[in-house]
């Protein structure tokens, strides 16, 4: 691709949306990354398509991978509940290597692409305490990238940025905002309906609502 170009990793939720509108912004082409990966809910993915269409990506893609056949998290094991209160230390909506394995998915396209970098919108401050959200664990995917890709090898590393990583939810919210994103489309909740609709309960829930209160934005959230 002769112009900057960008895989941005997309769920359909408030935080990826912003991400690929800052990536927008700063003058990246925008190639989305979806995941279908035994997730609770496949509302999400519907989010993913609206969004990507509203901010105008040159093309979105859906990969399949089974999470299911590991299990282990609230999201990808229906016989583990998502906890409606906070819980001390690393909660079971945690998925073990999901960032991981979408970020290798996202470097491996973006080599096959060409592109520069891949956004990811990770959240080490209003976030749920997963460890594959820190600023450490992308520096140490950095350093793997940079040491595992034809294209660093030749001088040409794919970039992982991170552009939310240190603001807090009413922050992202406000950015967004005035990107133009349109958070109607989004869906956070670790339980939405088929409809999208959320339960307004779960940490995600709490954690959207409070931020959209504190940035002084009116929610546009559906909740059942």
């Amino acid at each position: 691709m002769p112009e900057r170009s960008a895989i941005v990793l997309l769920s359909g939720g408030l935080d990826s949306a912003t991400a690929l509108a800052i990536a927008r912004d700063n003058g990246y082409l925008c190639l989305a990354l979806s995941f279908d990966y035994g997730q609770r809910h496949r509302s999400e993915l519907k989010a993913a398509g609206a969004v990507a269409g509203s901010l105008g990506v040159l093309e979105h893609r859906t990969m399949k991978i089974d999470f299911a056949g590991i299990g282990g998290s609230a999201l990808t094991d229906p016989g583990i509940g998502v906890p409606v209160s906070p819980s001390p230390g690393i909660p079971v909506t945690y998925v073990p290597a999901r960032n991981t394995v979408f970020l290798s998915l996202a470097l491996g396209w973006a080599e096959v692409a060409g592109a520069d970098a891949i956004f990811i919108g990770v959240n080490a401050l209003d976030y749920s305490g997963y460890p594959d959200c820190r600023p450490e664990y992308i520096a140490a995917f950095q350093a793997m990238a940079n040491l595992a890709t034809k294209a660093a090898v030749e001088g040409h590393p794919v970039r992982i940025e991170t552009p939310i990583i240190s603001m807090t939810k009413a922050e992202i919210i406000e950015c967004g905002t005035a990107l133009g994103v349109d958070y109607s489309l989004t869906v956070s909740c670790y339980q939405a309906d088929a409809e999208g609709r959320a339960c307004g309960a779960c940490d995600s829930c709490r954690l959207r609502r409070s931020g959209f209160e504190t940035a002084g934005v009116e929610d546009p959230t559906r909740y059942r």
